[in-house]
C-alpha cells in the first residue's frame, strides 16, 4: 500500500526558508517520479513541481521558480521541497504525490506571515 507522509511545515516569516520532506513507502520509490502540490485557502490545488527518477527537477510553477528546489534521496525513500525567500502567497497546504498512482500524502500546513 502506497503511503506518503509529509513533514517539516509550520510558520515562517516572509523571506524565510522551510524544508518539507515526504517519506514514501509501499512501492519502489526509485522507479517513480514524484511531485509536490499546494492548495492555498479558497483556491484550487496547484502543481509546485515534479522530479524524475533521475533526479531531474521538472515543471516548477512560475510562481516558485528560482525560490523552490525539489530533490530526492532514493536511499531514504524521501522527496524534499526546499523553499527559500518565502512569500505570504506561499501559504497553504502542501502535498506530495506519486503521479503514476495518483497517490497523495495527507498534506502539511505552511504559513508565511510576519
Amino acid at each position: 500500500q502506497v503511503q506518503l507522509v509529509e513533514s517539516g511545515g509550520g510558520l515562517a516569516q516572509p523571506g524565510g526558508s522551510l524544508r518539507l520532506s515526504c517519506a514514501a513507502s509501499g512501492f519502489t520509490f526509485s522507479n517513480y517520479a514524484m511531485a509536490w502540490y499546494r492548495q492555498a485557502p479558497g483556491k484550487e490545488r496547484e502543481l509546485v513541481g515534479r522530479i524524475s527518477i533521475t533526479h531531474v527537477a521538472l515543471a516548477y510553477a512560475a510562481s516558485v521558480k528560482g525560490r523552490f528546489t525539489i530533490s530526492r534521496d532514493n536511499a531514504e525513500n524521501t522527496v524534499f521541497l526546499f523553499m527559500n525567500n518565502l512569500e505570504p502567497n506561499d501559504t497553504g497546504v502542501y502535498y506530495c504525490q506519486v503521479p503514476t498512482f495518483d497517490a497523495w500524502g495527507q498534506g502539511i500546513q505552511v504559513t508565511v506571515s510576519s
